[in-house]
């Protein structure tokens, strides 16, 4: 069979023509969205009296046919008929006869295959927002569950002030939250339907791109044709945020690897998500917090590759705009697999408290507590900093710990130190003397846990909502 848009040519196209501008290989994988937007077309194209009703019946059950043969794996694509929309059209012409050609009235491909993206980005914001909301849950678990388990804060990789581990934890949480509502907010730029917009100019046929809309639960419609089918800052949008969602979890992944090594063991994860050695049988690897991590990269590097694409890209459809695909597939891959795995293995990672509390006990984290109580006995706190600046180094010079001091060796530096000084440097009383909105006293961080398990259930019910649709 010649090519559907072959009447003008006089020659077969080159086969490495064919080949290198074909987009079967990865578009395939808009299948059903391609014939979910040719349901509602055709829809429109019978409500309009464009093609009669008893064609449009023909047609639809011919998609309908079509798409149970993809289902099955029954249809094969050929690269001959380049893209997903020409093999399906052909597929279906194939099965109900020439009518078939009735389907593409009033459309481009251009138009089309936009839509197709929109239809599929639309679900997986979704899907994903869904399994950032399991991750959270996990994350609340285990902060629910380590209420009372400090750990050593770091800044520059060096113990700074001691913490709730729950208060770290939570910490995720937050960030995930910002991710969610960043995927919930570019829902809005995804739900427009470009379908109806032609090759860049409308049609001229009177088509109601309404109708289609409200068929394919759309929200409104593109304003301007020429942005229809040349936009693609909704797929930028989500490499954006596809980056952002990979950089925190690389993120997590690092601070697991380290907490896991032998250097720290403040956690231990679960056998089902680490592999071990081919020589050393004593190996137990963080495998996959360490590929999650690897994996940030492909997803920044798609985020740039489009960007590049488009730049300098006058109006409207480019053939360079084919590029768009591939990296948006890959990384809704790459983050299916990360979140799929990430929520499980957080919630069976093991937390070593005594470990994380042996940690705590020997270190200066606590300094600046003594610089704060130094501070309410009247003195400045740059002098303060300073006497305890003196105090720690005595304590490495001596091997010793702030607790470990006596009274008349706190008193070489200051004769304001009493026997308070004890109780202000237990590791609960440094942490809970943190008492302001979002610090790390026990009372803070339950309450932030509330607060989280609030915005949680109404997650939930978003997803649940745009399900639905």
């Amino acid at each position: 069979m010649s090519k559907l848009w072959g009447g003008r040519f006089t020659k077969k196209t080159d086969q490495l023509v064919e080949e290198y501008t074909a987009s079967i290989l990865f578009d395939k994988e808009l299948a059903e969205e391609d014939i979910q937007g040719s349901l509602a077309h055709i829809a429109m194209l019978a409500q309009c009296g464009i093609v009669p009703t008893e064609d449009a019946d023909t047609i639809k059950e011919g998609l309908l046919k079509v798409l149970e043969r993809i289902r099955r794996g029954e249809l094969e694509f050929s690269v001959s008929d380049e893209d997903i929309h020409m093999n399906i059209e052909k597929a279906l012409i194939e099965e109900i006869g020439p009518v078939g050609g009735k389907l593409h009235t009033g459309r481009s491909r251009n138009d089309q295959v936009a839509t197709d993206m929109h239809l599929y980005l639309r679900k997986r914001v979704v899907e994903f927002v869904d399994m950032l909301h399991k991750l959270q849950e996990a994350l609340i678990g285990q902060a629910k569950d380590n209420l009372d388990t400090i750990v050593p804060g770091y800044t520059h990789l060096q113990r700074a002030q001691p913490i709730l581990f729950a208060h770290h934890l939570m910490a995720y949480v937050s960030m995930f939250q910002r991710d969610i509502e960043r995927l919930q907010d570019s829902y809005k730029r995804i739900n427009i339907l470009p379908l109806g917009a032609g090759a860049l100019a409308g049609t001229t046929f009177p088509i109601d791109r309404h109708f289609v809309a409200e068929q394919l639960g759309f929200d409104r419609v593109y304003e301007n044709s020429l942005d229809a089918v040349s936009d693609r800052d909704f797929i930028v949008e989500f490499l954006s945020n596809a980056s952002l969602i990979m950089m925190h979890l690389s993120r997590l992944c690092e601070e697991m690897v380290m907490w896991s090594s032998t250097e720290f063991t403040f956690i231990e994860l679960d056998d089902a998500f680490c592999t071990g050695s081919s020589i050393m049988p004593q190996k137990k690897n963080p495998d996959v917090a360490e590929l999650v991590r690897g994996k940030t990269g492909r997803v920044y590097g798609n985020l740039v590759g489009l960007l590049t694409v488009l730049k300098a890209l006058p109006l409207a459809y480019n053939k360079d705009m084919q590029e768009d695909k591939e990296g948006m597939f890959d990384t809704v891959k790459t983050l299916q697999g990360a979140l799929q795995l990430f929520a499980p293995m957080v919630s069976t990672m093991k937390v070593n408290r005594d470990r994380m509390r042996q940690a705590v006990n020997q270190d200066f984290s606590n300094a600046t507590d003594i610089a704060d109580y130094l501070v309410g006995k009247g003195i400045p706190f740059r002098q303060a900093h300073e006497i305890i600046g003196k105090t720690v180094l005595y304590c490495i010079q001596n091997k010793k710990y702030l607790l470990d001091l006596s009274m008349d060796e706190f008193k070489q530096f200051s004769e304001l130190f009493d026997d308070q000084i004890y109780e202000v440097l237990q590791p609960e009383q440094v942490v809970n003397a943190r008492n302001v909105y979002g610090g790390t006293a026990s009372g803070q961080v339950t309450q932030a846990i509330s607060r989280a398990e609030e915005v949680s259930a109404k997650t939930a019910d978003w997803v649940r909502q745009y399900l639905e649709r």
